[in-house]
Order: C-alpha cells, then structure tokens, then sequence
C-alpha cells in the first residue's frame, strides 16, 4: 500500500497551524515533508502521517510556552539521539528546558539546569489527538490510514 500525502494546506489545516507557519518551518528545516519537497515555484509538499504527527508535537510544545529555538533543539536531539518512536515518547518540559523521558530516565535535551514547573507532554496523546483531526477532515482513505496507523 502507498503512504497517503498530504499537501501543506491539508497538513495546516489537520494539525491547526497556518499555511504560512507550516510554509516558514519547511524553509527553515524545523519540519521538511517526507514524501516531495517544494523544488520551485508551483511546486508543492507532500507530508506523510509522521510529519503530521512531528508537526503537532510542535505545535504543543509552542503551545506550552516553548520558544522556537528551544523546539528546534529538541527535534534535532529526537532525529538524531533518540531510539523511541516519536509516538511512544514523553517529553517534560520544565521552563524553557525540554526532557526527554526515556524508561526511568530524564534526558535534559536542552543540556540546561535549573529549576521549574514541570508539564508532561505525552506524544501519544498527541497521536490521539491527531488521529481525531484526521478522522474530522477525513475521507475513507484517510480513514483507512488512522486505523492502521491504530494497530
């Protein structure tokens, strides 16, 4: 079966961003699209369901205060440092510092001490959360991919 895509309008519209956020994180390398890059003018981006995913993580970690660059970092340590599947992953936000929970560990990602609130942000609940946008906006094809995706 071939992954489904979705354009930038569709994957703004899914995740509850801005086209011109999504637009400005692409050209920024926060997020790029899995399936085709924008090569030109007229050219469009194609997101699958995991940059779907990454970008509402994003989106909840700017929600909760998190300052871009602190956001970048994280997802830069996630690509490159992580083993765990995004959707498995728990990140602890605390201030502008970002941890990565993994088993009965605190990785600081941010590599910062000090003191703080604590927010837990469980990414498979945004998983859930996503799921629900998707079946919203969805067609039966869609449809299809959430409850495989499910499994």
């Amino acid at each position: 079966m071939s992954e489904i895509g979705f354009s930038g309008t569709k994957a703004a519209s899914v995740v509850g961003i801005s086209y011109r956020q999504l637009d400005y994180w692409a050209r920024t390398d926060l997020i790029r699209p899995s399936l085709a890059d924008a090569s030109g003018s007229g050219s469009r981006r194609l997101y699958n369901y995991r940059d779907l995913l990454e970008l509402r993580v994003i989106k909840s970690l700017l929600d909760a205060g998190i300052k871009l660059e602190s956001v970048r970092k994280a997802f830069t340590y996630l690509r490159e440092q992580a083993d765990t599947d995004i959707a498995s992953a728990t990140l602890v936000i605390s201030g502008n510092d970002v941890l990565l929970c993994d088993g009965d560990q605190l990785i600081d990602i941010m590599r910062k001490g000090g003191q703080g609130v604590l927010n837990v942000l469980a990414i498979g609940g945004v998983k859930t959360d996503l799921d629900a946008s998707l079946v919203h906006f969805a067609d039966p094809e869609i449809a299809a991919l959430v409850a495989a995706q499910a499994v």
